[in-house]
């Protein structure tokens, strides 16, 4: 069914309640537009007969959005950001598909990153962009074809598709551990310990999993894994680290395993998406690709 023309209105239109709602001045619109003052006096009138409300109130010199209007200049500030990427993405990439992809920052730094090129020379049509989150969003609001997620197997409105599983290790530098006399799970009680804020409960988990008695577990808070590491590199503690991220760490005997007990993690490295993006090709052939990769 088409909607009527009244519920779509043109783009100049809406670039011009954008501009105007954005820089809260007429003038101001009218310079970044190339355009006069009346011209886009007009243009928001005729946008306000259009959609039947009124949109702003007018003041003397000045202009403010009324109650409707705020609503409204935010979904179309969205919506117009939406357009806007598209059209790049599909300047920059006219042949091929492009691929909007939302990770993990530690994940996509130190696993995927090093391993894309072998998907972009076997899939030469396809433009990867890559945004950094640490948290799930909704894919109905976000351009985002896909998402690493990391977690339980929970994600409304989206499909999951199983990566890989994790084991942790206590790390921290071997300075530390012979500083402090580390050789079994109890002794890191009384030692300073790294966490992560997105895993609040690690380090009591891992204590249970090692037959230490519940306590509470103190220490300095860390927003990424990234910088978790560096801390434990530099003596200031010991971090719960999933092994496959420190590789290059441990070989180099910048971090060593305070003790040897890994932990398996309860939750799961996924690939999520939406539904509707499930046959999308390039979406299609990062899933094969990035599941037979991890399964490597």
């Amino acid at each position: 069914m088409l909607t009527s023309r009244r519920f779509l209105p043109s783009t100049a239109l809406l670039s011009a309640f954008e501009a105007v709602s954005r820089t809260g001045s007429v003038t101001a619109a009218a310079k970044e537009l190339d355009l006069t003052q009346s011209a886009v006096s007009r243009q928001i009138k005729t946008l306000e007969e259009q959609l039947g409300v009124e949109l702003f109130i007018r003041e003397r010199q000045t202009v403010r959005l009324t109650l409707a209007g705020d609503g409204y200049a935010r979904e179309i500030r969205e919506a117009l950001r939406r357009i806007s990427s598209a059209s790049l993405n599909l300047r920059a990439n006219p042949h091929g598909g492009t691929l909007n992809l939302a990770i993990l920052p530690t994940f996509g730094t130190r696993w995927l990153a090093p391993r894309l090129g072998r998907f972009l020379a076997a899939n030469p049509g396809v433009t990867i962009n890559l945004v950094t989150r640490l948290s799930s969003f909704d894919f109905r609001l976000d351009s985002i074809d896909a998402a690493i997620h990391f977690g339980h197997p929970l994600w409304p409105g989206a499909e999951l598709t199983f990566l890989m599983s994790e084991k942790t290790v206590p790390a921290c530098s071997p300075d530390f551990r012979d500083r402090h006399g580390i050789s079994q799970p109890s002794d890191l009680v009384d030692v300073p310990l790294l966490h992560l804020t997105t895993r609040p409960d690690a380090w009591e988990q891992w204590f249970a999993d090692n037959g230490v008695p519940p306590q509470t577990v103190h220490g300095m808070l860390f927003d990424q894994f990234a910088t978790a590491a560096q801390a434990a590199i530099a003596g200031l503690g010991v971090a719960l680290l999933p092994t496959f991220l420190i590789e290059d760490e441990l070989k180099r005997g910048d971090l060593v395993a305070s003790v040897n007990r890994e932990m398996e993690s309860k939750e799961r490295y996924y690939l999520a998406f939406p539904a509707e993006r499930a046959d999308y090709a390039p979406l299609s052939a990062f899933r094969d690709w990035v599941v037979r990769e991890a399964a490597l």
